[in-house]
């Protein structure tokens, strides 16, 4: 892209996954045409905080209705045009790109881990208790700086991750602004027909 025009953060994220999903066999699984990548802004620019989450729109194994509380309830299904998605993954902004472009990496490979080996928009499901990140967040992290290391042998074309390389600051500098897309975070629908309150 070059310098002076807005930067689309999402558009470029988009295009890495992407890639991503193109060159490493463990995220050959996911269609990236059925994940909505999004942006959430946050009111301040410290690095600590959540930076990212992938937002799964089916429940376990790919099931459009799920029983908690005695009821039966469904989510709000997402399309873009004629295509359904079954994820979203948001990045938050400006926090997520305070932080190095190797922890940034880390991130964006992390979330695209929790996507199921089976893509039907339920979460991957690890063995035991612990079966989002297994039993150590910093192992399941050690293995993602692994998985980025292998990406980048692959050889892409540094265009495809060089705005990784920038905070949000010299981004903005750069080309002007920031834009992306936004989608709101589908809600729980109970199967009579009353949404869920705001406050469950």
């Amino acid at each position: 892209m070059a310098a002076g025009q807005v930067f689309n953060f999402t558009h470029a994220m988009y295009h890495l996954c992407d890639d991503v999903t193109q060159r490493l066999e463990v995220f050959r699984h996911i269609r990236m045409s059925q994940v909505a990548v999004t942006f959430a802004q946050t009111r301040s620019r410290v690095s600590h905080g959540m930076q990212a989450k992938l937002t799964p729109l089916r429940f376990e194994n790919g099931s459009l209705v799920t029983r908690r509380r005695g009821r039966s309830w469904t989510v709000q299904r997402l399309f873009c045009g004629e295509q359904e998605m079954l994820y979203i993954l948001t990045f938050y902004l400006p926090r997520f790109l305070q932080h190095d472009f190797r922890e940034k990496m880390i991130t964006v490979l992390h979330e695209l881990y929790h996507i199921s080996p089976s893509f039907n928009g339920d979460i991957r499901r690890l063995e035991g208790r612990y079966h989002v990140h297994s039993h150590s967040q910093k192992e399941y992290d050690r293995q993602m700086g692994d998985l980025v290391d292998e990406y980048l042998r692959t050889g892409p074309e540094r265009e495809m991750y060089e705005f990784l390389r920038h905070d949000y600051r010299s981004l903005k500098l750069r080309h002007g602004g920031v834009v992306g897309m936004k989608v709101p975070i589908p809600k729980l629908i109970p199967m009579d027909g009353t949404r869920l309150p705001r406050s469950a």
